[in-house]
C-alpha cells in the first residue's frame, strides 16, 4: 500500500520541480525527501525521477503517480475538513477558490457572516480563474469554487454540481458613453488574456467585426484606468464594477448579455455542513450584491 506521506512528497516535488523547494514546503530536511522518493520507487517498482543536469524531472510514471497523489491528498484533506465540520461547525475548515471580482464583491460578506455564526470555522481562499478553480475542486483541494459561465460554455466535468448565485450583466465601458458595440468596431479595445476574451470576441463577431486589441490585462483596475485615460474601450461585468469604479468612465449595460455566476461543489448531495453553510452565505451575499443596480 502506498504511504500517504510519500504521496505528499512526490506531489510537492511535482508542483515545485525541486527537492529543495519541496523539503521547504513540507518542513522536512532535504535528505528526508530524497529518502521518501527512493522508498516510493522501491514500493512501486518504477523509476519516478531522472536527473537533468543539476536538477531533476519526473518520468512519465512519476507524472502519473504525482497526478493521482494530488487527487488522493485532496480527498484526504477534504474528508478531514468534513469530519471536523460534523462536530457542529465549531471547528474545521472549508476551502474556497474564485475569480477576483466575485471574491471582491461576494466573498467578504459571506465570510463575515460565517465568522459571526461559526467563529471556530476556518475559511481559506484562493484567487484563480474558473478553469483552475474547477480543477482544484475536482482534485479535492477545495470544497467550493465560485465560477462564471456564458451560454456557450461547455458542460461541467462529471461530479461537479452548480449552485446558481446570480446573473451578472455585462457593461460596455468608454470615456464618453452613449456607444454601442457596432459603433465601436474601429475603436482600440482592452481585453483579457487569451482564455478570458472569448466572450468579447463572440459579441463582436455577432456585430460583424473583430475587435482591434491594443491592450491586454485581466486586472479590472488597470482596464478601467486605461478606459478613463481614453486609451480604449472594454466590457466588464457588473460585479467588477461594484468592486471598483474608476472616475471618468461611462458604463452602458449591454442588453441580453449576462454571465451566470455559480458556486460549484463536487460529489453527490447532501453537501457537508461547513460547505452548506458557505453556500448559504454566498447566496445571501449574492442577493445583497444584486439589490442595487450599477450606475
Amino acid at each position: 500500500m502506498l504511504d500517504v506521506t510519500r504521496l505528499r512528497v512526490i506531489d510537492a516535488v511535482a508542483r515545485h520541480g525541486s527537492v529543495t523547494a519541496a523539503a521547504k514546503e513540507l518542513h522536512y530536511a532535504q535528505p528526508s525527501v530524497t529518502h521518501h522518493l527512493a522508498r516510493l520507487e522501491a514500493e512501486t517498482g518504477a523509476q519516478l525521477l531522472q536527473r537533468v543536469g543539476r536538477g531533476i524531472r519526473l518520468t512519465a510514471a512519476g507524472e502519473l503517480l504525482a497526478d493521482r497523489a494530488a487527487e488522493i491528498i485532496g480527498r484526504i484533506d477534504a474528508a478531514d475538513a468534513e469530519l471536523s465540520a460534523h462536530v457542529g461547525l465549531t471547528a474545521g475548515r472549508v476551502r474556497l477558490a474564485g475569480y477576483s471580482s466575485a471574491i471582491a464583491a461576494l466573498v467578504p460578506r459571506a465570510v463575515a457572516a460565517l465568522a459571526a455564526g461559526h467563529p471556530g470555522l476556518r475559511i481559506s481562499l484562493t484567487d484563480t480563474h474558473p478553469p483552475d478553480a474547477i480543477e482544484l475542486l475536482r482534485s479535492g483541494r477545495i470544497e467550493v469554487a465560485v465560477i462564471f459561465r456564458y451560454e456557450e460554455t461547455e458542460a461541467e466535468p462529471v461530479g461537479v454540481r452548480l449552485h446558481h448565485l446570480l446573473d451578472d450583466p455585462l457593461y460596455l465601458l468608454s470615456a464618453d458613453g452613449g456607444q454601442t458595440l457596432s459603433a465601436l468596431r474601429d475603436a482600440t479595445w482592452i481585453a483579457g488574456c487569451d482564455r478570458c476574451r472569448s466572450h468579447l470576441l463572440s459579441l463582436c463577431a455577432d456585430q460583424g467585426f473583430e475587435p482591434r486589441i491594443g491592450y491586454v490585462s485581466d486586472d479590472m483596475v488597470v482596464m478601467q484606468a486605461l478606459v478613463a485615460a481614453g486609451f480604449g474601450v472594454t466590457t466588464m461585468p457588473g460585479l467588477a464594477l461594484r468592486a471598483h469604479r474608476a472616475e471618468g468612465i461611462v458604463a452602458s449595460e449591454l442588453p441580453g448579455s449576462k454571465r451566470h455566476v455559480y458556486a460549484a461543489t463536487y460529489g453527490e448531495p447532501p453537501d457537508p455542513p461547513a460547505t452548506a453553510a458557505l453556500l448559504a452565505a454566498l447566496a445571501e451575499a449574492a442577493t445583497s450584491a444584486t439589490s442595487s443596480a450599477v450606475t
